[in-house]
Order: structure tokens, then sequence, then C-alpha cells
């Protein structure tokens, strides 16, 4: 019995200690200390957790301004590269345009210097031709036929020459 009385006692003075224990706690209000501090932990995390969820949504929406500027970009960039294209495209065609009547203007200009040499060599041919017949008729009159008779055919044959020579003209 004397073990058990021990054991009460030790036990009873565990009981004692431990009401003891919890009363001093209540008395010196630490439950509500604890309380109050975890309440402030809570609303700190809340705070942080409101905070966090905030940025989350600022982010969110610089992203989707961010990617919307991009596509913005990326659309920016395909119209000007198909400007691009078009417009050189239309350069190249301007530049052959322009060959193209350059080429037709120095053609129809050499044509012309053709033409023109051409007509100018057949003239100097002809001028050349009838004064050489006109001396050579000259020559042939002089030293064959009498003066009356040289005067008539030199009148005859001067004015199919100027007959000839006006035909040529026109």
């Amino acid at each position: 019995m004397k073990e058990s009385i021990m054991a009460i006692d030790a036990t009873f003075w565990v009981g004692v200690s431990f009401i003891l224990f919890f009363a001093v706690l209540i008395y010196l209000k630490v439950p509500q200390k604890i309380n109050e501090i975890l309440n402030k932990l809570i609303t700190d995390i809340k705070n942080e957790i409101d905070e966090s969820e905030k940025l989350r949504t600022e982010a969110k929406t610089l992203l989707d301004g961010s990617r919307a500027k991009l596509e913005t970009a990326q659309e920016d960039r395909k119209k000007i590269i198909e400007q691009a294209k078009k417009e050189s495209e239309n350069l190249i065609i301007e530049l052959n345009n322009k060959f193209h009547k350059s080429s037709e203007i120095k053609k129809n200009l050499a044509e012309n210097k053709i033409f023109q040499m051409k007509e100018a060599a057949i003239k100097e041919i002809k001028d050349n031709s009838i004064r050489l017949a006109i001396q050579s008729v000259k020559k042939i009159i002089s030293t064959s036929i009498d003066k009356s008779k040289l005067d008539s055919i030199f009148q005859k044959n001067l004015e199919e020459s100027k007959a000839a020579i006006k035909k040529i003209k026109s």
C-alpha cells in the first residue's frame, strides 16, 4: 500500500502541478497571447496571400499586354515585309520598263540616224551621178557636135535634168 500511496502521491502531485501549470498559463493570459500571435500570423499570411494574388493578377495583366504587343509587332512585321516585297517588285517592274523604254528610244535614234545617213548617201550619190553625167554630156557634145546643135541639145538636156532633179527631190 505504501507503494500505491506513493504512486497516488506522485500521480497526485503530477496532476496538481499540471493543473497549476495551466492555471498559471491562464492567469498570465498566455493562451490569449498565443491566440493573438496566431491571429496576427494568420492576418499577415492572409495579407501576403492577398498581395501575392494582386501581384499575380498584375503579372498576368502585364503578360497579356506583352503578348498582345508581341502579336501586334509580329503582324506589323509581316505587313512591313509584305509592303517591302510589293515595293521591290514594283521597283523591279518600273526599272525593267524604263530599261525597255530607254532601249527602244536608243534603237529608234539609231534607226533614224542610219536612215538619215542612208538618205544623205543616196542624195550624194545622185548628185555626183548627175554632175558626172552632165560633165560627160558636156565633153561628148563639145567634141562631137557643132555649136548650134550643141546649144539646142544642151537646153533640152538641161530641162530634162531639171525635171529629173525635181522628181528626185520630191
